[in-house]
């Protein structure tokens, strides 16, 4: 379900030399974010930022993850939902406020859940090909929550407005015109050059890197709202998640779609 393996923070170094982290999703068949991947990236990602000097998520050759595990979702009675939508508003936040930098090697298709994540990291690699990303919550019946926007907003800028009221997925060459990723590459080098992103982090001097990185994404962490009241935003997510979920035409168009 996830693999989290340690790689050396210099190419020439040993592991005692300090460490990367990646955490690479594998959940066959596309990688679909249920409650349980969720909590185990949470966990993950907390334990790496104690442990390591960076983390790299990636995923499976052309495909990163394919979103939120609709099928199982609606399987669901509301207070798993809400538990749900609370997990999910949790690993944002422990992406947005990890201390140390999160690297994306998006190896393949990112929709919605996929691009949920990688908004929130440092840098974004993206394989080129015919592979697909963004955030097309609209057309399945659902909207981005508030942090969700801010973020894709804060990499994408005005084109943000059409993308999300559209629920376009872009291709890699629109992916990184627009901001949404950093750079492409091949993808059988897309983890290779994720870590070696995550190697010229280590290589800065740690503490000034680490005390810029804090304060060009202190926009990043407001979207969570003030420091303190975590728990009244996470529950106000799980609450918004769940009337969205449980909407009617929200629930007509899922189960027209992924319900066979």
């Amino acid at each position: 379900m996830l693999e989290a393996i340690d790689h050396p923070s210099r190419a020439d170094a040993a592991l005692d030399g300090g460490r990367i982290r990646e955490l690479k999703l594998a959940r066959p068949p596309v990688n679909a974010l249920h409650g349980e991947l969720l909590g185990s990236l949470l966990a993950a990602l907390q334990r790496a930022g104690k442990e390591a000097a960076a983390v790299v998520m990636t995923g499976q050759p052309g495909l990163f993850s394919a979103g939120l595990d609709v099928r199982g979702m609606l399987q669901l009675d509301r207070e798993a939902i809400t538990a749900f939508f609370i997990e999910l508003w949790r690993l944002q936040y422990a992406l947005a406020s990890c201390p140390i930098p999160v690297i994306f090697g998006l190896t393949g298709h990112s929709p919605a859940g996929g691009t949920v994540l990688a908004i929130y990291g440092d840098y974004r690699v993206m394989a080129l090909g015919d592979f697909r990303l963004g955030l097309n919550e609209v057309q399945v019946g659902l909207i981005p929550g508030p942090p969700i926007h801010g973020a894709f907003a804060r990499l994408v800028g005005g084109h943000a407005a059409q993308l999300l009221t559209r629920g376009v997925l872009v291709d890699p060459a629109t992916a990184l015109r627009v901001g949404l990723v950093d750079e492409l590459c091949d993808p059988s080098q897309v983890q290779a050059r994720a870590l070696e992103v995550a190697r010229e982090y280590c290589a800065l001097p740690r503490e000034p890197m680490l005390k810029t990185r804090k304060l060009v994404r202190a926009d990043l962490l407001a979207l969570f709202g003030k420091p303190g009241q975590e728990l009244m935003a996470e529950r106000e997510f799980g609450r918004m998640g769940t009337e969205m979920w449980f909407a009617p035409t929200a629930q007509a168009v899922l189960k027209k779609l992924f319900v066979k």
